[in-house]
């Protein structure tokens, strides 16, 4: 170890003769900690929740999706085409039309969805958000959401009417299942029949609205799209998960870089106690300062020992933040003891993901900040004259 380091760690933890310096490394310490905590436990309540809306995002809905400008009319040779494309690994077509929901007096307007119910299961997860009743399609079967079902007081095993816009003829279905995507407007709005169902209620009966697709990956999508798009051509377009979700995934990855700058600020204001414990130290030091420099230091060598102090300091609050934030998410992520309204958020613990690349930055950030807090007290040190420093020893 080099001098200079061993005698900032010595100035750092020996003795004081001002125990006020002390109190405020403590500080600068709990500070920093506080800080490099905080961001920890915040930015993984936020990848928590970005997670989960990602996954009921892909369980709503395909990985891929295809549409045709007017409508798709050869469906079995788009399929065809797009499973021998390399990572499909399912797809399936289905309708999307709007009509009137009626039960006794009451009318609500809806979404049809009507789908290949087989064929859907593969490239969705509507099957395991099924709650109550089960997944039929079976005839004149439907199955809505459950926000729908509370609004209409609607269960398993009543009747609804659909109206659709290519049919002024009433036509009844039974509910045989109420599912619970998590997503509000989905449970609320949309409704599924059989694919052929939704064919006789929509406009345009010789036609699929698109192709869901599903991949090994989700990942690969981009990629994917971009192969979809080569082998079919025009009129044929082709959006991704993430394409039909643009604005909410911006949002939050927006939200999440917001909180990242906001909650950093702690760890700033911690830092400027970091530069006011190195000058008091440096006011206290001066005349080791002057010894040191009267033997021959020279002024990079006392810079290093101030700036050795002030990261070290910086060091141990960041290894005891991210101890603390870690251990803090750990036992959110197994023990759940923060209960949140399900009808609200619509899961009922806090949701916590941690991800090391963003440990890696918060611990980077904190580390530059205590760093930078340095510069200042080191640079007074290092000009001090040891003349002046000895002057009235």
């Amino acid at each position: 170890m080099k001098y200079e380091f061993w005698i900032g760690i010595r100035y750092l933890f020996g003795r004081s003769k001002e125990k006020f310096i002390s109190i405020i490394t403590l500080i600068s310490v709990v500070g920093v900690a506080t800080g490099v905590a905080a961001l920890i436990i915040v930015i993984g309540v936020m990848s928590g929740f970005d997670n989960e809306l990602r996954d009921r995002i892909i369980g709503t809905s395909s990985h891929l999706v295809i549409n045709k400008i007017g409508g798709i009319d050869d469906a079995d040779h788009v399929k065809e085409s797009v499973s021998k494309i390399k990572h499909v690994t399912a797809v399936a077509p289905f309708v999307n039309t709007q009509a009137l929901l009626i039960d006794d007096a009451r009318q609500f307007p809806v979404v049809i969805r009507g789908v290949d119910q087989e064929l859907e299961s593969q490239v969705t997860g509507i099957k395991k958000f099924v709650t109550i009743g089960k997944l039929d399609l079976a005839q004149n079967n439907i199955i809505i959401g459950r926000e729908l079902a509370n609004r209409l007081l609607l269960k398993v095993g009543d009747e609804v009417v659909l109206i659709g816009l290519g049919s002024v003829a009433e036509e009844s279905f039974k509910i045989s299942g109420i599912f619970t995507s998590g997503m509000y407007d989905y449970d609320s709005g949309v409704v599924f029949i059989s694919l052929f169902k939704a064919k006789e209620l929509s406009e345009t009966p010789n036609l699929v609205s698109g192709i869901s697709v599903k991949l090994d990956d989700v990942y690969r999508a981009k990629k994917v799209k971009k192969a979809i798009q080569d082998e079919l051509g025009f009129p044929y377009f082709t959006r991704t998960w993430m394409d039909l979700n643009r604005n909410l995934f911006n949002a939050l990855k927006l939200e999440k870089t917001a909180m990242f700058v906001i909650l950093t600020l702690i760890v700033l204001v911690a830092s400027l106690n970091i530069a006011s414990t190195l000058i008091m130290m440096v006011m206290e030091k001066t005349k080791d300062v002057g010894i040191l420099k009267a033997i021959g230091a020279s002024g990079n060598s006392i810079r290093t020992i101030f700036t050795a102090v002030g990261i070290t300091i910086g060091m141990i609050g960041t290894i005891l933040g991210t101890a603390g934030g870690l251990g803090m998410a750990y036992i959110l992520k197994t023990y759940k003891f923060i209960k949140l309204p399900k009808d609200v958020y619509y899961i009922d613990t806090l949701p916590v993901r941690i991800e090391y690349l963003d440990i890696f930055w918060i611990i980077a950030a904190a580390l530059c900040i205590s760093l930078i807090a340095t510069f200042y007290p080191a640079y007074q040190a290092a000009r001090l004259n040891p003349v002046e420093a000895l002057r009235y020893e």
